[in-house]
């Protein structure tokens, strides 16, 4: 009786949809703070928006097979999309093709990357993800799904350029900072047998650990709120 009711269980929404411009991006900006979404009851979509190949000690069924890895390390669903790796452009295909999973999932908070960064794919990736969350809400479109406008966006950092900018707030994920990591070393092609990618994962725990020391925890992720946030008392903060 118990598992028939299951069955007819509604799932729940989704909290979050993460996206990336390729497998790893999400992990190394926001892995943390999946991980502590998912252990507090949450659930949360990774969209990459390409396959993330060709690379030097990839292919695509070892990326794949990684990133289904590191998803199930952090508890949370995976979708990869169809757009071209190292041609990631804003087009109204990529912008629709988003769109369409934010019409379907219907996320209380989309993170997205920043948007300054040295790598095209992750500028591009960074305007279609704020140029599908517009086209999600159309109506009168040929588009998949029902109207939805994600009420949240939030950018979190993933960059190639060495820059450091003052977020909006940081998330505490002293709790969650080896869920991260552990979820980063399932990227074996990328970052252990790469070897001009071997110093990434210490890179990645030594700016948690700045983070967290600018935010007085141990560890934490840097995110960059789009609109002003309300609070419904500052205790929350404490």
């Amino acid at each position: 009786m118990t598992e028939e009711r299951d069955m007819h269980r509604p799932t729940p929404p989704y909290a979050a949809v993460c996206v990336g411009a390729h497998p790893d991006d999400v992990e190394i900006g926001m892995g943390g703070t999946i991980a502590k979404m998912v252990r507090l009851g949450a659930r949360v979509m990774i969209v990459d928006l390409t396959n993330g190949e060709p690379t030097p000690s990839g292919d695509e069924k070892t990326r794949a097979e990684e990133a289904a890895r590191a998803a199930d390390v952090l508890g949370a669903e995976r979708r990869t999309l169809s757009q071209p790796n190292r041609y990631l452009f804003d087009t109204v295909e990529a912008r629709t093709e988003l769109a369409e999973v934010l019409r379907e999932t219907r996320p209380r908070m989309l993170f997205v990357p920043y948007p300054v960064d040295a790598h095209p794919d992750h500028v591009a990736a960074a305007s279609i993800s704020l140029a599908a969350r517009f086209y999600a809400k159309f109506t009168k479109t040929k588009m998949k799904g029902e109207p939805y406008f994600p009420p949240r966006v939030f950018r979190y950092m993933a960059v190639h350029q060495r820059m450091v900018v003052e977020p909006s707030f940081v998330v505490d994920v002293t709790e969650d900072l080896e869920t991260k990591m552990a979820s980063l070393r399932c990227y074996e092609s990328q970052f252990i047998l790469n070897p001009a990618n071997t110093h990434v994962i210490s890179e990645v725990e030594g700016a948690a650990t700045m983070w967290g020391s600018l935010a007085n925890v141990t560890a934490g992720e840097p995110f960059f709120a789009l609109e002003p946030m309300a609070l419904a008392t500052p205790s929350v903060v404490l």
